[in-house]
């Protein structure tokens, strides 16, 4: 039986930084790369070794549809990797809780049928679509956040989510506190239907699986059919 750490009341008397005053910071003073004053994403969104293949295997998902899905990208981030699934949408919400990142894609990328809105998805009412998208987006955020992410899933018929995990076994859902880091430095990583997430879709499958050249651990994407 686990001991209970009597000093962990005391400890949390720090509350952390609200995530979308992280965010901002990530942006602002560059850390995932970029150079200065540039909204860069990080390699999950420009490296051509990662974002090829994933590029590729979600195309081809939405291809597989006589009428195509309407998207909803949560965490769209500099929007490299959505520009190029914005062909196959029949429309295409872009959601992000960083304001300046938002107004800046705005200005970038015009589709009649894309929209960019600045959302807390943890927070926040969702765009209504038929798929969601999460890439590297979970593993940023805390468990509390995750669960309020989680119970608005349903909504969507398709959920695709992709996280950086660590390879082999693991203990899942180890919490954080929400920023630039992820679980994997502590040996963990999201999967959505285990405790304390517990995410219940019809079916699910790997769509993807990529060990990065450089870094631990393995990118997986995964599929859930929610109804």
């Amino acid at each position: 039986m686990a001991k209970k750490n009597s000093s962990t009341s005391n400890k949390k008397t720090k509350k952390p930084w609200p995530t979308k005053k992280a965010m901002e910071q990530v942006y602002a003073i560059n850390l995932w790369g970029g150079e200065e004053g540039e909204f860069y994403s990080g390699d999950g969104s420009h490296n051509p070794d990662i974002v090829d293949p994933y590029i590729e295997v979600v195309t081809s998902f939405l291809q597989s549809f006589e009428h195509p899905l309407s998207l909803c990208d949560l965490g769209s981030g500099d929007f490299n990797v959505g520009r190029q699934l914005l062909p196959y949408a029949s429309h295409y919400h872009a959601v992000d809780i960083v304001e300046a990142l938002i107004k800046h894609n705005k200005t970038l990328f015009k589709a009649d049928h894309l929209e960019f809105h600045c959302l807390d998805i943890a927070k926040d009412e969702l765009p209504k679509a038929d798929c969601a998208m999460l890439r590297q987006v979970l593993q940023h955020l805390s468990n509390a956040e995750i669960s309020r992410v989680v119970n608005k899933l349903p909504t969507y018929q398709y959920v695709i989510v992709t996280e950086h995990l660590p390879e082999g076994k693991f203990e899942a859902n180890t919490d954080i506190i929400s920023g630039q880091g992820t679980r994997v430095k502590k040996g963990s990583g999201v999967e959505l239907t285990q405790p304390p997430f517990n995410l219940k879709p019809k079916s699910m499958q790997t769509m993807l699986t990529i060990k990065p050249n450089a870094g631990k651990g393995i990118i997986v994407t995964t599929m859930y059919q929610m109804f």
